[in-house]
């Protein structure tokens, strides 16, 4: 288990260090064809952690972006406390087909979304909605990816302001995701930190290997091929569960 587990964040850290971001969605898609998805959104808690304030701290400007997004974050908070979608580990609904869903859709604006509407006229409206939905997924499905990646990058920000952006999202997402799994544990399905401590090592050497292919192979080759990969597997995922192949 342990060699699956490394194998699978150096290939999710390949793939953020080469083109910025899938670290959670790659690792997520992959662990959950293995063990449930309680037991890999534990895995991705320290990964994600450190992959995120590293994203968010690079440049200056964490405190704008706060003041700006504000209504953003306290969305996703308060849709990880009151999700609308049933619960990693719980319900009836189990969360594989929801994941697989998100990750092919994720896929499909990957590939298809060249230009996206601007949305900064009704950013303050909007970011409280898209929040709230981007945190209920959260503790759904182990990943905030719809529609907080979207929207985002519809604002039309910089390109450091886009990634710093990202970057506090997701680590607002993460904390929320840590929160909720200590508050809501699953039978027989304990917290495993130390191994996801040992996520991290394979994760950041991985990003690392990432950053020296960027510059070896085109990078719009490499999303394309990471986003048709993301469809097909999360459609797996998705039909698998309902029992459809």
């Amino acid at each position: 288990m342990i060699w699956f587990v490394i194998a699978v964040f150096a290939v999710a850290g390949m793939i953020k260090g080469t083109i910025g971001l899938g670290l959670p969605a790659v690792a997520m898609g992959l662990l959950t064809m293995v063990i449930s998805p309680f037991q890999a959104a534990t895995l991705l808690i320290v990964p994600s952690m450190v992959t995120n304030f590293w994203q968010l701290f690079a440049e200056g400007r964490v405190l704008q972006l706060i003041r700006r997004f504000w209504p953003l974050l306290l969305g996703i908070i308060a849709g990880s406390i009151w999700s609308i979608f049933p619960t990693l580990g719980h319900g009836q609904f189990k969360s594989e087909a929801l994941l697989g869903s998100m990750l092919a859709l994720y896929g499909l604006y990957g590939l298809c979304a060249k230009s996206l509407p601007n949305f900064a006229a009704h950013e303050k409206w909007l970011s409280p909605i898209i929040g709230y939905l981007g945190g209920a997924l959260t503790v759904a499905t182990g990943v905030v990816v719809i529609p907080v990646v979207p929207y985002l990058q519809g604002l039309q920000l910089k390109r450091d302001d886009l990634v710093q952006a990202l970057g506090l999202a997701f680590t607002t997402s993460t904390i929320c995701l840590a929160v909720f799994l200590q508050q809501n544990p699953v039978d027989n399905l304990p917290l495993d930190y130390q191994m996801s401590l040992i996520a991290l090592f394979p994760a950041l050497i991985g990003m690392w290997a990432g950053k020296k292919i960027r510059y070896r192979i085109p990078e719009q080759k490499f999303r394309k091929v990471f986003f048709a990969g993301l469809i097909a597997l999360g459609s797996y995922m998705a039909l698998h569960q309902f029992g459809w192949i």
